[in-house]
C-alpha cells in the first residue's frame, strides 16, 4: 500500500532524522527550477542504486503535483518495496505549506 503524505508530514519526517530515500521523479529541467533539499533525481544511476536496497527501505516519491510520483511508487511496489509514500500535491504543496522559498512553477 502506498501511503499519501502531506507536505507537513514529510517535513516532520525530515526533522525527525528518520532514514528514508526522497526520490524526485521530475525532469532535470524541473529540478533546476525548484527542489526539496535531500531529494535525489531519479536518473538511471539512482534507479540502479534503489534496486540494491532492502525492500523495507522507506521510499518517499515526489514530483510537481503528485501524479508522476504516485506512478513511480506503484512501479516500486511492483518491485517488492513495502514502505512507500507519495507526497500529496508534490513540490507545489511543499512550497505552499512548508518552504515558500522553493519557487512555484
Amino acid at each position: 500500500m502506498i501511503q499519501q503524505l502531506s507536505a507537513p508530514e514529510l517535513k516532520a519526517m525530515v526533522d525527525s532524522g528518520a532514514a528514508f530515500e526522497l526520490v524526485d521523479v521530475r525532469t532535470e529541467w524541473e529540478r533546476d527550477l525548484a527542489k526539496i533539499e535531500g531529494s535525489r533525481l531519479l536518473d538511471q544511476t539512482y534507479h540502479d542504486h534503489l534496486l540494491t536496497l532492502d525492500r523495507d527501505t522507506p521510499l518517499v516519491f515526489q514530483c510537481h503535483h503528485g501524479i508522476r510520483s504516485q506512478a513511480a511508487a506503484e512501479y516500486c511496489q511492483g518491485l517488492g518495496f513495502r514502505t512507500l509514500f507519495n507526497l500529496r500535491g508534490g513540490i507545489d504543496a511543499w512550497s505552499q505549506q512548508v518552504d515558500p522559498s522553493v519557487p512555484r512553477y
